[in-house]
């Protein structure tokens, strides 16, 4: 009989209580099961006592007698040091958006940059036009005051 630890929902409608039992892997999430081993309760705070709470040795026991645990209560688990530390492999390329849709979005990258280095380029000629005009506005000041100067 293959013997799986795993979360069995109870609770209230978006109130949800976990109770971390031992049941045959043929039986439904919420049915039989054969021992209640924890439970866990996701609406109080993470550092809460009552969040997490179990029975080491009971899971201890049944681990020795081969229970698998579900990808959470193995996390759980973990957290406590009662398993081994879950690793979690990475997405698989199948995922991934295929090369034309991958082409598109590298050209709205490009263009973002481009438009980004216009926009740049384009203060930086507003900065360097106003500095041109402040000195000819400067030198124009200058000149008048120049022409006096020779005059008297």
């Amino acid at each position: 009989m293959a013997v799986k630890m795993r979360l069995a929902r109870h609770g209230a409608k978006k109130r949800p209580f976990y109770h971390i039992v031992v049941a045959d892997a043929r039986m439904p999430r919420d049915g039989r099961y054969i021992e209640r081993v924890g439970s866990y309760n996701p609406m109080v705070p993470k550092d809460h006592a009552e969040r997490l709470v179990v029975k080491e040795d009971r899971i201890k026991h049944w681990i020795s007698t081969g229970a698998q645990p579900t990808d959470r209560v193995a996390r759980f688990l973990a957290n406590l040091g009662l398993g081994p530390k879950v690793e979690y492999r990475e997405s698989p390329k199948r995922s991934l958006p295929k090369a034309k849709a991958q082409e598109r979005l590298k050209e709205k990258e490009e263009a973002k940059l481009k438009a980004v280095e216009d926009a740049k380029a384009a203060k930086e000629a507003e900065i360097a036009a106003a500095q041109a005009a402040k000195e000819a506005a400067k030198a124009a000041a200058e000149a008048p005051a120049a022409e006096e100067a020779k005059s008297e």
